[in-house]
Formats: structure tokens, C-alpha cells, sequence
């Protein structure tokens, strides 16, 4: 299974419009659309020609220089391009999602017309960083956008043309007295590259079919990671699970003929801190619902439930790329759940690895099982703050749609902090109330705790539940239920796979 990215290359430079590449790329905003015609004749946006097709457009409302809204002009042989598209932006500052969904627009352009080497153009007011963002920032935003919209799912068709990909890009800076300018935006494009492949990383491994990605399978494309990356890396099989005693993680495997895994990366970025992040990933290969056999409608898009473990390892190539004074413990809970004479039940209950006993109401409800025994090994490996991934309830996706991911903590603090990242990444993150009341749906006649607390505030207890192991820890769980899988493509975000929380995870470390 090869699930790398492609690579691209890029440079940087100051001086006027460059116009030897298949497109140009500019970015204009309304206000440029009603320019006195004198300014217009004497500072070209291109070309006299190819500004007045422009504003043809506009004056016949083709083009009104919409937000992501793309007008490709053939230059006619004004330029040596053969063609420049211009992508509507904001007045006024952009803020970092205008400037990736502005990448992503350029990128789609260029795909659409087969363009192999790809020029854009920056405007001063992006130059020295927009709204708040320094340069470094704005150029990395703008590659992520770019690189991000460029993927497409890998299929299986025999006759299917493999998605088009630009070979190279080349940002043209205004002139500017900025210190260090180019240096800057080449720190920021790097950076930018290195979090999108990232998140193509984690898109490309989420969307294999689930008879090509098995625990198992997923437990190799870790180890190829860390192999690549230097990282120190474990794998626990059943056996070595059972010894351990890993009774979630064990009970919701035992359905399926391929055996559950934990799967626990190490980086060491500061030996001397005291302070570790542990990050743990729900892992489900494929989800059945077990016993509590899901409705076959939509089953197939259950190749997602381990979009957190994605998502995780995703940010661990980020931070084994950009190598970071932290120390973090990935873990990786694994299994399938699937129905078989084998297969836990409703009704048993089972020990956990941190000796909590849970009674299984729904077999359906089984990544808060998992990801139990996912803090347990994390805590137990030295994990000082913890933070979980998961596609956990389709309540989630009720409440929230499939545009935020929902978050339950047992700190303010922290929540905020996570918050703070998902903003930078373009990842909105919307905080559910913890009240003790919800928590007390969890209680079980039987166990210590039951493993799904009904239908009214399922986000919240599925949450609830997971916090129980967190040992008073700082936590914050993430629902990614709604927003790891999209129907149809939106901005940066391809059909299918997301990747997100990749990217945001990789800011709050960073």
C-alpha cells in the first residue's frame, strides 16, 4: 500500500508580474472591479487586454469577484501564459480561511485546464500578512489551501485518469521592505507542504476500503511511519493485549477473524520535560455495529471509523517532520467490529484496563470501549495531557452538522487552547456542556459503567464516558463523527476523507 503524497516544488520571488508558466493566478477583490479608468491604465492588474476582458465579465455579471469565485481569461497571446485565472477575495484584511479557500479555488483552476506549472500572484496586502497573520503564517495557509484541493480519493477503476496535479508553483511577491521576506514565505510554504501532506497522509489511509486495511494493516502503515520518521514504535497483538489486560480493546475485536492491535508511537522531543501529550486515536477499521447490526444503508462510508487514529498519525508525520521540543505518545486502539458467534454481546460486561468493569448496552457503541483502554496505555506510558480523536456518535453530526467537530473536557483551559488551534487550522471546534448530570446516565446496576447512556445527550455521555479513564488528567475529546467524511467536496476538503483534526493538532503542539 503506497499512501504517500506526490511532492511538488516551489519558489519564491519579488519583481513584477512573472508570466512563464501554463496559468497565472491573481487575486482581486470587488473594489478592483470599479477602479477609475485612468488607475486601471496605469497599474494593470496584468494586461490592458486581459483587465478589460475582466471587466467585461464584471459588467455583463459573469464575474463579480466573489469570494472563491473563479474567472479564467485565455491571454490571447498578451502574456506568455496562456491563460490567467482570477480568484475573488474579501475586502479589507482575508483572514486565514479566505486565503486557504483562495489557494483551493487557484489549485481547482489550474487542475481544470491541465496546468503544469502555475504562477500567483501576491498582493501587497497579503505580502506582509493580512488580518492579524504574519507573512510565514499567510504563506502557509496559501499552500495548504493549494496542496489540500489538489487531492482527490484514490479509486480502483481500471480505466479511471489519475487526478491531475500541478508539478510546480511559483508566488511573485510584490516588492516590499520587509525584512527577510522571502525567507519568511519559504518558511511558511515548507511548513505549509509539510502540513499538507499530513493531512493527505491521514485522508489517502482513511479511505481504503476496509478488505485492504485491517487492524493489522493499519498497525504496518504505523510502522512504516515510524520507520521513516526515527520514531520508536510498539505494537501489542491479542496476546500481548490480553497480558496487559486489555479488556475493552479485546471484547469489541473478538467478533472479527482479524485480530484487534494497539498501536503506540513514541517521540521524544525533550527528554528533560517532565510534561508528554498523549494523543490516542479510535482505530475501527470497519464497524458493523456488531451485534447491534447497523442499517446496510450508508455502511460502506464505516471504512471512516478510524478517521481519529488517521488523523493522529497524520499529526505525528508533521511532528516527526518538523521535530519539535515536546515529548508525545501516540496510541492507537484497533479492532473491527463485526458480528460472529464470537462477537461481545449486549448485556456482558467486561474489565477495561484500568479495572473499571462496563456493561455493554449497545454493541454499536463500541470506540468509547476501545479508546478506554487507549488511555489507560497512554497514562500508563508517562501521558501528562490527553487529547482523543474520534468518530464517536452520529448525535454529533445532529447537533452540528458535518462543518464542526464537537469537543468534551474536564478542563477550560485546555478546550480553549484546542479551540484556539482547530481557528488557526480552519478547523472550527464548538465546546458541549459537561454538567454531572449527564454523567449519571452512565451509571450501570452491574459495572462501574455502562457504555452508552441513551439517545438524549449522546455526544456528551459517548464523551463522558471516554473522560472516565482520563484519571482526572487534563482532556479533551473530539467528535469527529460529523465532519471526518463529506458527501461532496467543499473548499480545501475533497469527496470522501477529511483528514481533519490533522492539522489542528499539529498547531496546538507546535
Amino acid at each position: 500500500m503506497n499512501i504517500l503524497t506526490t511532492s511538488f516544488t516551489y519558489s519564491v520571488t519579488q519583481g513584477g508580474l512573472a508570466v512563464a508558466a501554463d496559468l497565472v493566478v491573481v487575486f482581486v477583490t470587488p473594489a478592483d472591479l470599479k477602479r477609475e479608468p485612468d488607475l486601471a491604465k496605469t497599474s494593470p492588474l496584468v494586461h490592458p487586454a486581459v483587465d478589460q476582458a475582466l471587466i467585461d465579465s464584471y459588467g455583463r455579471s459573469l464575474f463579480k469577484a466573489k469570494q472563491q469565485e473563479v474567472q479564467v481569461i485565455p491571454t490571447l497571446g498578451n502574456l506568455e501564459a496562456p491563460y490567467v485565472a482570477f480568484i475573488g477575495i474579501e475586502d479589507g484584511p482575508v483572514s486565514a480561511t479566505g486565503l486557504r479557500e483562495a489557494a483551493a479555488a487557484a489549485a481547482k483552476a489550474a487542475a481544470r485546464i491541465k496546468a503544469a506549472k502555475v504562477q500567483i500572484h501576491v498582493r501587497q496586502d497579503i505580502v506582509e500578512g493580512p488580518g492579524g497573520l504574519e507573512p510565514q503564517q499567510a504563506a502557509q495557509v496559501l499552500t495548504e489551501g493549494f496542496l489540500l484541493a489538489q487531492h482527490r480519493r484514490k479509486t480502483a477503476k481500471q480505466d479511471a485518469p489519475a487526478p491531475y496535479i500541478t508539478e510546480s508553483v511559483e508566488w511573485v511577491l510584490t516588492p516590499s521592505d520587509a525584512e527577510d521576506l522571502n525567507g519568511k514565505w519559504e518558511r511558511g510554504i515548507e511548513r505549509g507542504r509539510i502540513f499538507a501532506e499530513g493531512t493527505v497522509f491521514a485522508r489517502n489511509l482513511t479511505n481504503l476500503p476496509g478488505n485492504q486495511l485491517t487492524p493489522e494493516g493499519l498497525a504496518e502503515e504505523a510502522e512504516r511511519l515510524a520507520e521513516r520518521l526515527e520514531l520508536e514504535i510498539e505494537v501489542l497483538d491479542e496476546w500481548s493485549a490480553a497480558e496487559q489486560g486489555m479488556g475493552g480493546l479485546l471484547a469489541i475485536g473478538q467478533g472479527s477473524i482479524n485480530p484487534p492491535r494497539m498501536i503506540i508511537v513514541h517521540y521524544k522531543g525533550n527528554p528533560e520535560s517532565d510534561e508528554t501529550w498523549g494523543l490516542i486515536g479510535k482505530g475501527i477499521t470497519f464497524d458493523t455495529g456488531g451485534i447491534s447490526l447497523k442499517k446496510a444503508e450508508g455502511m460502506e462510508e464505516m471504512i471512516s471509523d478510524m478517521g481519529g487514529a488517521a488523523a493522529v498519525l497524520g499529526a505525528m508525520q508533521i511532528i516527526g517532520e518538523l521535530k519539535p521540543a515536546i515529548n508525545v505518545i501516540a496510541v492507537i486502539p484497533s479492532a473491527e467490529n463485526m458480528p460472529s458467534d464470537r462477537a461481545v454481546k449486549p448485556g456482558d460486561v467486561i474489565t477495561t484496563m484500568s479495572g473499571r468493569t462496563v456493561e455493554i448496552i449497545n454493541t454499536d457503541a463500541e470506540g468509547r470501549v476501545v479508546l478506554a483502554d487507549g488511555l489507560t496505555a497512554a497514562i500508563k506510558r508517562g501521558a501528562t495531557k490527553l487529547i482523543d480523536v474520534a468518530t464517536l456518535t452520529g448525535a454529533v453530526m445532529v447537533a452540528l452538522g458535518d462543518v464542526t467537530t464537537g469537543a468534551v473536557t474536564n478542563d477550560e483551559t485546555l478546550v480553549q487552547q484546542v479551540i484556539k488551534a482547530g481557528h488557526r487550522a480552519g478547523e472550527p471546534i464548538w465546546p458541549l456542556p459537561s454538567y454531572p448530570e449527564y454523567r449519571k446516565q452512565l451509571s450501570s446496576e452491574v459495572a462501574d459503567l455502562k457504555n452508552t447512556g441513551g439517545r438524549l445527550g449522546g455526544t456528551i455521555t459517548g464523551g463522558l464516558f471516554i473522560g472516565t479513564f482520563a484519571e482526572e488528567k487534563p482532556w479533551v475529546h473530539l467528535d469527529i463523527g460529523g465532519t471526518a467524511w463529506l458527501e461532496k467536496e467543499r473548499g480545501v476538503t475533497s469527496k470522501g476523507a477529511t483528514g481533519v483534526m490533522v492539522r489542528t493538532l499539529a498547531e496546538l503542539l507546535l
